[in-house]
């Protein structure tokens, strides 16, 4: 895998059975021939058609405008999923449908959705999964942070699964211990994030997790790892 930063694709040429890319970056320009192109520069809300002129429904930028029970301005009138905004994923609509129905359904202990404890993943060869903020996104905040990092090779069930290349990266809150972020690259690890996913909803801490006991073997003792590695305390490096 070739990744080019701060490239722009200038044409695209149709051959045979290939396409060419033009690329420019860099002051410089280069070809580049694939079997296929995959284009990916964001998304719009699909809101065409839908009869929303004449209604108090507001929309940004294609995209509904809802508050915490995914209501619109509109009395009666709710909104879920991608055609409300990031982050676009399956599971974060899955879940403002839920929150929708059992509010309008009157229930009790109904929780509003916050985004920055949804789990992202990216179904790739290596694996790339991730939950609330990067450290780059937590020095800006204003955060003390400590990071902690484990790499798979350190671990004897990815050596096991012939698949010794990753890493695991936690972000703390220095003075509270809160968990921040989460990063994984590697096997399985789409799997992994909900381990974090949940700590960061039960608002754990860094001492819960390091309290916390990992099953052998397993790809999880990683997560312990990584949190042992902020505080200085790795064991399998």
């Amino acid at each position: 895998m070739t990744v080019h930063t701060g490239t722009t694709v200038k044409a695209l040429k149709r051959n045979a059975d290939s396409v060419t890319a033009t690329l420019e970056g860099g002051g410089k320009t280069w070809e580049v021939t694939a079997e296929r192109v995959i284009l990916a520069v964001g998304i719009v809300g699909n809101v065409e058609d839908l009869g929303l002129e004449n209604t108090k429904v507001k929309v940004d930028r294609t995209h509904i405008l809802i508050d915490e029970w995914c209501r619109t301005d509109e009395p009666g009138v709710y909104a879920i999923g991608d055609v409300c905004g990031a982050p676009w994923l399956a599971h974060k609509a899955s879940h403002e449908g839920v929150i929708c129905v059992e509010k309008i359904a009157g229930l009790p202990h109904v929780h509003p959705l916050d985004t920055s404890r949804i789990p992202g993943c990216t179904y790739s060869r290596p694996q790339v999964a991730s939950v609330g903020m990067t450290e780059k996104a937590a020095k800006a905040a204003g955060y003390d942070i400590r990071v902690g990092r484990f790499p798979f090779i350190g671990n004897g069930k990815a050596i096991a699964l012939g698949e010794p290349e990753g890493m695991v990266k936690t972000i703390f809150d220095k003075k509270s211990g809160e968990l921040l972020g989460a990063h994984m690259i590697g096997a399985e690890v789409t799997e992994l994030i909900q381990g974090y996913g949940v700590a960061k909803t039960l608002e754990t801490t860094e001492e819960d997790l390091v309290h916390t006991v990992f099953p052998h073997p397993t790809l999880s003792e990683m997560m312990h790892e990584s949190v042992l590695s902020s505080l200085g305390r790795a064991i399998h490096i």
